[in-house]
């Protein structure tokens, strides 16, 4: 079988890459000039990559068209939340733009796969007390120009499935973490401020932004699973929420990664690191995946999260 993974040198779609390997199916991955490769250096010998711009309509055609895969899964995008405040139309044009393309490549082509557009669980929003934990039915309020990005991104995949008989599947993910997550993300800056502190890099603060956010998180590992499952067994034009059923307080993340180090940290409220508007709370149900797919979570939050520091630590 031959997949190909948009996005592969990130965070998600390097640890996808690892599990499709084990499954032992052929993997190709795009790139583009500048992107980095320290996540998937340890991969170069065994998945195919191709330079693509998922913004140009020519470069995708190409790609869909000589390679002809089985399996997509679309997880290019910009996706950090605070920076779509700072440049919300290139969030939306990016994250839309790159899924129509592609959509427009595999239809006029007739390529026959299924395609697996990772979605977010910042696209419901404002969420009621009483209507947690969420389910795939609870009513939409997205409160960022990334959400909005990811509503249109959730909605093309139904549209193209509607319209165009295309198999897609889409995944509202809820926070996910674990090796390699980008610094900028909550988990992995509170991680990394750590194994810097322990390496006598900068001073014994941590820096910190609302402490009072809930939040489902799930690890990386457990998602990719859930990502090819999807494809293997999800149903055409459905969008199944993968979560963990479970949620914290970053507070209590930052302690339980502080339980991990010996040295005394001091907690500081960094301004810069609160957005003009947070969801107050992220708690997903993923029962409706589960009964499709059989899948659940299987990693310990606690592994995760040592894990991750200790990825940090091991960072030159």
């Amino acid at each position: 079988m031959k997949t190909l993974i948009t996005g592969i040198s990130g965070f998600a779609g390097s640890h996808l890459a690892e599990y499709l390997l084990q499954q032992g199916v052929e993997v190709i991955g795009t790139i583009r000039g500048r992107s980095p490769m320290n996540h998937i250096r340890h991969l170069l010998g065994r998945i195919r990559l191709v330079e693509c711009e998922l913004r140009d309509p020519i470069s995708v055609d190409t790609l869909i068209r000589e390679e002809r895969p089985e399996r997509i899964f679309h997880l290019a995008a910009q996706s950090f939340v605070p920076a779509s405040w700072n440049s919300p139309i290139d969030t939306i044009c990016n994250n839309v733009a790159g899924e129509v393309h592609l959509f427009e490549a595999v239809r006029s082509h007739g390529v026959d796969c299924r395609i697996q557009i990772a979605c977010s669980s910042e696209e419901y929003g404002h969420v009621n007390p009483d209507e947690v934990p969420i389910k795939e039915t609870n009513p939409i309020r997205p409160l960022s120009p990334y959400a909005i990005s990811k509503v249109a991104q959730d909605y093309l995949g139904y549209q193209y499935y509607r319209s165009c008989g295309l198999h897609t599947v889409m995944t509202r993910t809820f926070n996910h973490t674990g090796p390699r997550r980008g610094e900028s993300f909550v988990t992995s800056s509170l991680a990394k401020q750590i194994a810097d502190i322990e390496k006598g890099r900068k001073d014994p603060v941590i820096h910190v932004g609302n402490l009072q956010a809930k939040r489902d998180f799930t690890d990386v590992r457990d998602v990719v699973r859930a990502y090819w499952l999807a494809l293997e067994k999800g149903g055409a034009g459905e969008t199944y929420n993968i979560a963990s059923g479970t949620c914290c307080a970053i507070e209590e993340v930052l302690q339980k990664l502080l339980s991990f180090s010996t040295v005394q940290i001091r907690i500081e409220e960094d301004p810069a690191r609160l957005r003009p508007s947070d969801v107050e709370i992220l708690l997903g149900d993923y029962t409706k995946f589960h009964r499709k797919t059989g899948w659940k979570p299987e990693i310990p939050f606690e592994r995760t999260l040592e894990d991750l520091l200790n990825y940090w630590r091991s960072q030159p």
